[in-house]
């Protein structure tokens, strides 16, 4: 096992939670395989596509602090907010809405029978109107007079006149056919008045929410047959490298592509359209042409960040004429990631070609760019106590894979910087200061984008009183 595959956490801390039980293989290797305790990450500094050993003062000095470069990619996807387009509301899903949704109509538009059962007029007992049954999609044909009853369907228009509505199993008919209320009748019970939900014009949700099945069901309640909404971001991602397999077992120096299979369904979950997932060897005249020629907004590469004989990104972006926004980040694992203005409206995310670093690439540079070009607001951050130590870089940011305990994050081992086997059991990931963090400390915790209710179960843990109905 070489440095860079071993964990990063320490031994494991005692587990009374049973956390061992639950993520059974989670446990790392002794103490004394532990390279993230040491200075630098020798994954991210031996030659090679992830890292350069060339230069790294220079290249610590120039590196961007973490919130900084986040901030810088979100600028950049902000500054270049697309048109918004008017979609028919089958085609709007996954976007988001462009302005605010305001009620066209009245909700309900009309009075309506909140259950299968009677409309009646007036203190009972009621005669029985048998040839004016009420149903959903009709309207009444005459207004009902005090003292008498209907028969009315759900959702079904209230006939004018009537002062209540009395369900099915509350009510009677006798012999002589009147009708009975088997308990008290109120005024108004089970009908829902017109605009009981929204009145016409009242603004319903802000500009900048996601369109989910729900929205377009209110949408479509409230009047709507499309919708304006902000295109969703075109990504291309180029993964670099002859030594990659997209198939089979390691051998002979190959090893599988883990990134290919994950990125493209990781941006997916970010609301972008992955417009292709494309395999480039080690040539930088194909990397410049895939480059140069591509459609998307933004393109994703792996690897190939550093100063290597095979880096190929670096002096790509030079012939291409693309403005360097960050060249390195102060973060571990994943410093050797960059951002870069290829032109007018296209960006290029290089993330290093270690797993877990890319990773930290995602969420530092990428996510935040096409949040904002996306119109999505960022997520709410959250704050968590780490229920153990997390060792820390004596200079950097450190990210690190937690799991949700009650109100404790748990850091996951095997978080070095070419491993995926401890976020793949993770709810999140713990941003980590320089020096690290003791048992107890509140770490802010990043959102995977699909573990968003393991933040919401935090928030609810410490909250007290709180009431869900």
């Amino acid at each position: 096992m070489t440095p860079q595959d071993t964990a990063a956490g320490g031994p494991p801390a005692e587990d009374p939670d049973g956390l061992a039980d639950a993520l059974a293989l989670q446990a790392p290797p002794p103490r004394g395989h532990d390279a993230e305790n040491r200075t630098e990450h020798p994954s991210e500094h031996h030659g090679g596509r992830h890292g350069g050993h060339h230069g790294k003062d220079r290249e610590r000095h120039r590196a961007t602090p973490w919130p900084e470069a986040r901030e810088t990619a979100r600028k950049a996807g902000a500054a270049l907010r697309p048109e918004p387009r008017r979609v028919p509301l089958a085609d709007a899903i996954g976007r988001v809405l462009a302005e605010p949704l305001a009620a066209l109509t009245d909700l309900p538009s009309f009075d309506s029978s909140a259950m299968d059962g009677w409309a009646v007029a007036g203190p009972g007992p009621w005669r029985i109107a048998e040839e004016a049954a009420v149903l959903a999609g009709h309207a009444p044909s005459a207004t009902l007079a005090d003292g008498t009853a209907v028969r009315i369907a759900t959702g079904a228009r209230v006939p004018s006149g009537a002062t209540a509505v009395i369900r099915s199993e509350h009510a009677r008919t006798d012999a002589g056919g009147r009708l009975h209320a088997e308990r008290a009748v109120v005024p108004g019970q089970d009908i829902r008045p017109r605009a009981q939900e929204c009145r016409t014009g009242e603004p319903l949700l802000p500009a900048g929410t996601p369109v989910t099945p729900v929205v377009l069901g209110l949408a479509a309640a409230a009047g709507y047959d499309d919708l304006l909404v902000l295109p969703r971001p075109r990504v291309e991602v180029l993964i670099l490298g002859d030594e990659l397999l997209t198939e089979g077992l390691p051998h002979e120096g190959l090893i599988r592509d883990a990134l290919g299979p994950m990125l493209g369904p990781w941006l997916q979950a970010l609301g972008v359209d992955v417009l292709a997932t494309r395999r480039v060897g080690d040539d930088a005249d194909a990397l410049h042409a895939a480059v140069t020629a591509s459609a998307a907004d933004l393109v994703i590469t792996t690897g190939g960040t550093a100063a290597g004989p095979v880096d190929h990104v670096h002096p790509v972006l030079a012939k291409a004429d693309a403005d360097l926004l960050v060249d390195g980040v102060k973060v571990r694992p994943g410093h050797p990631m960059l951002l870069a203005r290829l032109g007018p409206g296209r960006h290029l995310v290089g993330l290093p070609g270690n797993p877990l670093a890319a990773v930290s690439g995602l969420l530092t540079l990428a996510e935040p760019l096409l949040r904002a070009l996306a119109g999505r607001p960022a997520a709410e951050p959250y704050r968590a106590a780490v229920r153990d130590e997390v060792h820390g870089h004596p200079y950097d940011t450190r990210l690190v894979p937690v799991v949700h305990r009650g109100d404790r994050a748990v850091p996951l081992h095997y978080n070095g910087p070419a491993m995926l086997r401890g976020i793949a059991a993770a709810d999140g990931m713990a941003v980590v200061p320089p020096g690290g963090a003791r048992p107890g400390d509140t770490l802010d915790i990043l959102d995977l984008p699909w573990s968003a209710p393991a933040a919401q179960s935090v928030t609810a843990a410490a909250a007290q009183g709180a009431c869900f109905t």
